[in-house]
Order: C-alpha cells, then sequence, then structure tokens
C-alpha cells in the first residue's frame, strides 16, 4: 500500500537501471586502466628524462603527471558521487574513458 492507502503493484528494478550501474562500473574500470598505463608511462619519461635532461622529456613527464591526476580524480568522482551523475550522460563519459585507453595503449606502444 501506498501513502494514499491504494495498493500498488512491487516492480522489479527497471532494467536501465542494471546498464547505468555496468556503465558505470565500465568506465571506473578502464579509468584504472588508464592510470596503470600513466604510471608506466611516469617511470618511462622519468628514467628518459634523467639520462637525456631533454625538456621535451620533463614535459612529457609532466604530461603523465596531469593525466594520472586527472584520471585518478575521476575515478575518486565516479566511485564516490556516481549517483549524481545522469544517465543520458553515462555513455559519452565511458566512451571519453575507453578511447583514452586505446591512445593510451599506442602511446606506452611507441614508447617502448
Amino acid at each position: 500500500m501506498n501513502q494514499f492507502g491504494k495498493t500498488v503493484k512491487d516492480t522489479e528494478t527497471p532494467k536501465f537501471t542494471k546498464n547505468v550501474a555496468l556503465i558505470m562500473d565500465l568506465a571506473i574500470f578502464f579509468s584504472f586502466l588508464n592510470a596503470v598505463l600513466l604510471a608506466v608511462l611516469l617511470y618511462l619519461y622519468a628514467r628518459i628524462a634523467i639520462r637525456s635532461k631533454a625538456s621535451y622529456s620533463v614535459g612529457l613527464l609532466l604530461f603523465a603527471v596531469l593525466l594520472l591526476s586527472q584520471n585518478l580524480l575521476v575515478i575518486f568522482a565516479y566511485g564516490s558521487m556516481g549517483y549524481l551523475i545522469g544517465e543520458a550522460i553515462l555513455p559519452y563519459l565511458f566512451a571519453v574513458s575507453l578511447l583514452q585507453f586505446g591512445g593510451l595503449i599506442a602511446l606506452t606502444r611507441i614508447t617502448l
């Protein structure tokens, strides 16, 4: 019964709610993978910068630090405040994480 005394049917959790949680979990997972790849790149760029002392290597090092910070913030934000993010934007957030993962895979492969 609802608050007005009428009988209301119990309903299942809508399917889209389960899909939203899955998309959010996948976005967090790929952001975590991005952070791992960026930690590897950070190590490689630091090693190159120490050996060569070139400003380009220092720039790559700064790039990796900033992008790693962004990904760690994304993991925290999605994990702690994901329920505040609208359903319509979730596929785009997932796509950004996935595309960033593809770019970081390519960058790591080139660097190695």
